[in-house]
């Protein structure tokens, strides 16, 4: 290579990449769309190799363009951990955290975010909503720093995993239907009622089928969203009922005129961890957040506020901290 890569060649090819559109990688980049392309061009010339596949709009990346790709990452995450551990030296901590979760884990993520933010005020999270697939492609891309996501993913191999709590499932039922005033409801029972559950593209709603199927029949759902946010919705109209994961009773508790039941039988799932990628040097800002860990009881608080919530039926939108 004749001359030096530049940095910001590298940022507008990963822009180009994530938003596979010339305009909007060079609006996202700040840039015109002609000084994007120009600078495409000319990493192209410096490496020798042509990285972008063009015809009248962008077609993708040559395969000796997605190695560059992941090189580009590579180094600029490289860069972005030289910067964090050079203001460590000067005793402040500065820089963005990129998060990914699982949806399903995204209620539990302001457990960890918040004293984060609070040891280290100039540290900056983007928190972002991904399935389990793309968590692990994403932490392997260097696209991010840490997620948090189901643990017995063999995507993970390789990675660094800290176990935070597993899931409990749970009945949350209208007060008036008929099975509100029970101490705990089967599985079988909960096949009966009108459900809305997540869509089977979810690795939550695949492991609450298999539990349906372990203890009976596997219900047909009268609606299926992607969204936790979606599916509170719908429970909120007191028409359906759900069988939701303990952890989101922290960010939606127990709509008003609903009841949350535990379930007899096998009523737990998979361990939710922290990931990060294994990465030498590690990076300051995944290792802040990691030392924080062993002080923050994510387990412990999801269970006290289980507790809470089965202990008083009327407890609504409550949130421990």
């Amino acid at each position: 290579m004749s001359q030096t890569v530049l940095l910001r060649e590298l940022e507008y090819l990963v822009a180009l990449a994530r938003e596979r559109h010339f305009a909007r990688a060079a609006a996202a980049c700040h840039v015109s769309q002609p000084s994007l392309s120009t600078a495409i061009r000319k990493l192209e010339r410096e490496l020798d190799v042509q990285i972008v596949l063009r015809g009248h709009r962008f077609a993708g990346l040559t395969p000796e363009g997605e190695r560059v790709l992941l090189w580009a990452r590579r180094i600029l995450a490289g860069a972005t951990a030289l910067q964090q551990d050079l203001a460590s030296m000067r005793g402040e901590l500065s820089g963005t955290l990129r998060l990914g979760a699982v949806p399903t884990a995204l209620t539990a993520a302001s457990l960890l975010i918040t004293p984060l933010c609070t040891r280290h005020p100039e540290v900056h999270v983007t928190l972002t909503s991904l399935t389990s697939r793309e968590v692990a492609a994403q932490l392997a891309g260097f696209e991010l720093d840490a997620a948090l996501t189901y643990l017995d993913d063999d995507a993970l191999v390789g990675m660094k995993t800290f176990p935070l709590y597993e899931e409990r499932y749970l009945l949350l039922t209208p007060a008036e239907g008929p099975l509100a005033d029970r101490p705990s409801v089967s599985w079988a029972e909960v096949a009966k009622l009108p459900l809305v559950l997540l869509t089977p593209r979810m690795r939550n709603r695949r492991i609450i089928d298999g539990l349906f199927a372990a203890h009976g029949p596997v219900p047909a759902p009268a609606v299926e969203t992607d969204t936790v946010d979606a599916l509170y919705a719908h429970i909120a109209t007191r028409r359906w009922s759900s069988i939701i994961a303990h952890a989101w009773l922290h960010t939606f508790g127990v709509p008003d005129g609903m009841r949350v039941l535990p379930l007899t039988g096998r009523s737990g799932g998979s361990r939710i961890g922290l990931v990060v990628a294994g990465r030498e040097p590690e990076p300051y800002i995944v290792k802040a957040l990691l030392d924080l860990l062993p002080a923050i009881d994510v387990r412990g608080v999801l269970h006290r506020l289980l507790r809470d919530h089965l202990s008083n039926p009327g407890a609504t939108r409550r949130t421990v901290r």
